[in-house]
């Protein structure tokens, strides 16, 4: 069964304030700091951490640790760690809709499903135009009720149950009636992905080019289309999952698998980077929650991390 090891085995949080991990690219960034504050370690002994999505009505965090098979949840009162779900068809992203239910990619079924308030399971989308997905990877969601999804052409991969992929990579939005349409197939290898607080621009990480790029659409037809495709950001790092703060500020999982780069880089909405969390593990995706949804969650390969900030989330539930 997938668990999670004591959070603090093998690994201390700074003794020094400010903490050094925390580096300051930009002044712009300060407004956002908690000085005093400290990157906690608040789970570990995942196989590939994922997907983190705060509930905060749970008083909890889930993610989805991917090749354990399996969705974990902390509580914020206990700091208890446990399996929420497992099996988990090797789930990825997760998010909340905007009744609050919980959204979930998943690469077994090649599906995106939905956990209904008493728990039963309902698919989202598992096909398009008769084909099944690749392997939905990440996950956001619209405040027209809409759920958009990136679906990369990953895979086979056994270790996640990735099947061979059939369809391109591509970007899809399901509408609240369940119809499906396909907003973006010429990224290649979309990743994570997220909207600007005013839903007027889709950031989707393009995972298949040399560098890692972070590409921004325009959201256009009151949502319902994207236009004017671009770049905003040629990554020194393996950028994957993010999300965006009130300010439209992105914190970006980032890390190549050094200590310069492992960590969160925070970006600001013109492309420039103004701050990089370290952590000692390549991290994958974040998320804001906590009571006032200030405080960073980091999923980072085997951990899940957090910290404090002066940024707040802009999903506030």
């Amino acid at each position: 069964m997938a668990s999670a090891s004591p959070a603090g085995a093998g690994w201390e949080p700074s003794t020094r304030i400010p903490d050094p991990a925390i580096k300051i690219l930009d002044p712009s960034f300060r407004k956002y700091w908690v000085s005093s504050a400290t990157i906690e370690r608040i789970a570990t002994g995942q196989r590939w951490a994922e997907g983190p999505v705060w509930m905060g009505d749970w008083r909890c965090l889930l993610w989805s640790d991917v090749t354990g098979d399996a969705i974990m949840r902390w509580d914020e009162i206990t700091g208890e760690v446990t399996p929420y779900r497992k099996p988990a068809n090797f789930s990825n992203g997760n998010t909340r809709d905007r009744a609050g239910r919980l959204v979930t990619c998943e690469h077994t079924t090649r599906r995106v499903v939905r956990t209904e308030i008493g728990g039963a399971i309902t698919v989202v989308a598992d096909k398009f135009e008769g084909k099944p997905f690749n392997s939905p990877n990440d996950v956001v969601s619209h405040s027209d009720g809409s759920i958009w999804f990136t679906d990369p052409a990953f895979g086979p991969n056994p270790s996640e149950r990735m099947a061979k992929p059939e369809m391109p990579h591509t970007v899809y939005r399901v509408a609240p009636d369940g119809r499906v349409t396909a907003m973006a197939t010429d990224i290649v290898g979309p990743n994570g992905l997220c909207f600007s607080p005013d839903e007027s621009k889709l950031y989707v990480i393009e995972a298949r080019t040399t560098p890692r790029k972070i590409r921004v659409f325009d959201v256009v037809e009151k949502g319902t289309k994207l236009a004017n495709s671009r770049v905003l950001l040629d990554c020194d790092g393996t950028a994957d999952g993010l999300r965006c703060d009130a300010d439209g500020n992105l914190w970006c999982g980032w890390g190549q698998g050094t200590d310069e780069l492992d960590g969160v880089r925070v970006i600001n909405p013109d492309g420039k980077a103004i701050a990089h969390i370290s952590l000692p593990e390549r991290c994958a995706n974040v998320c804001f929650g906590g009571i006032n949804h200030d405080r960073l969650f980091m999923a980072a390969t085997h951990s899940i991390y957090s910290l404090m900030t002066n940024a707040r989330g802009t999903t506030l539930w």
